[in-house]
């Protein structure tokens, strides 16, 4: 399987890890040798209930045998797509009540980034060093990192960028500026998180230049951060929110959210001013669904930020310089991409899944589903400690 593989599938790096994967449940991942592999990465983040949740799986055939695709988005009620945007509207703040549900977390940026342009009737797009918002043009156009990009320009115009965490920078938000998109916790760069109340600086800024401020949850949203979203950790209230990733329990989907008033003006003027054939897809929805019930009907949420103690708790080691993020989204940072690398290849060998960060070389990514155990999570970290010993004994 793995020279089919890499003959017939087009690849992302030139050295994937290609683990063939047999199977997977709970926290763990099977090969074809039947290895069974502890999963601290989730599908990056993705696979917020683990494995073949129950209650998603059962929401997906339960689905399947009533109706799969029936009509492009936004033209027939279907109970799954209601039902979700429905809850989701019930966890939000005012005036965040309706949702335009898409494919994936970089469908949700464009659609994002296209009504920020709408609502204001401004171009200008601002963005964060080292943000990263997926791979589709628009959303590349708002990647903070250059030596990604620079093969595929020209890229969108009118785009800026600032400093994540430097309040000076927010000057360049002017009354020429359609939406600033921020991630609430920066991904890629390396889990950074807000300081000294930068996102509420940001609010206020753009609510004085009539700026949409969007932020980007692809990553933190779903509990991860022991709340819905991160956003709700620093008292803000944006006006956009971008989602993805954690939102359907391993399946692929993505949506934004706004108010009524701004998201209706994506039906007239042109009508049919954002489209998908696939977005809102009744079985998507129903896992969507599914796993925002449980998320929100459980103690997965603030298990996640008693979660994140243990991991700190544990994960003391000379080559571990520091430990990013909030909740389950954490990253170990080591001293140098050498070490990373070989704690995380090493760490496969020995049964645990974990994974690189896009732009910070130095760091481990720790993203578990939120349904990890206690004992899981030491299981896990016992592995890592022993690498790294046998790394600082060398």
């Amino acid at each position: 399987m793995s020279t089919d593989f890499i003959k017939y599938q087009a690849q992302t790096s030139p050295y994937p890890l290609g683990m063939e994967v047999s199977h997977a449940i709970g926290s763990y991942i099977y090969d074809t040798n039947n290895k069974k592999y502890l999963d601290f990465v989730a599908g990056v983040s993705a696979c917020t209930l683990g494995h073949q949740n129950k209650r998603v799986n059962d929401a997906i055939k339960n689905q399947l045998d009533k109706y799969s695709h029936v009509m492009v988005y936004g033209e027939y009620s279907q109970s799954p797509s209601v039902a979700f945007c429905k809850l989701l509207a019930e966890q939000m703040p005012d005036p965040l009540k309706k949702t335009y549900l898409v494919n994936s977390g970089t469908e949700a940026i464009e659609g994002a980034l296209k009504l920020a342009r709408r609502t204001t009737g401004r171009s200008q797009l601002i963005s964060c060093h080292n943000a990263y918002h997926g791979n589709t043009m628009g959303s590349m156009s708002v990647m903070g990192f250059e030596e990604r990009k620079q093969v595929f320009r020209p890229l969108i115009p009118d785009v800026d960028f600032i400093t994540f965490n430097n309040e000076t920078d927010l000057e360049k938000i002017t009354t020429k500026t359609a939406g600033i998109i921020l991630e609430t916790i920066q991904g890629g760069a390396g889990f950074i998180q807000p300081e000294n109340d930068f996102l509420k600086k940001v609010r206020q800024r753009c609510t004085e230049v009539g700026a949409m401020m969007i932020v980007d949850e692809i990553q933190p949203g779903f509990g991860r951060t022991g709340k819905l979203f991160g956003f709700q950790n620093y008292d803000v209230v944006p006006d956009i929110v971008v989602m993805g990733k954690g939102m359907g329990g391993g399946m692929p989907v993505g949506a934004f959210t706004a108010s009524a008033e701004m998201m209706d003006l994506l039906s007239h003027d042109p009508k049919l001013g954002h489209i998908t054939t696939f977005g809102g897809h009744p079985v998507i929805a129903a896992a969507s669904l599914a796993t925002l019930q449980e998320i929100t009907e459980t103690t997965l949420m603030a298990d996640a930020i008693e979660k994140e103690k243990l991991f700190r708790t544990l994960l003391v080691h000379p080559l571990i310089k520091d430990i990013r993020g909030r909740g389950l989204m954490l990253a170990a940072m080591t001293e140098h991409a050498d070490i990373t690398n070989e704690v995380i290849l090493k760490c496969q060998d020995r049964g645990l899944i974990l994974f690189w960060l896009l732009f910070e070389a130095c760091a481990i990514r720790i993203t578990p589903p939120l349904t990890i155990s206690e004992e899981e999570i030491r299981e896990g970290c016992a592995i890592i400690l022993e690498v790294m010993n046998e790394i600082v004994g060398k």
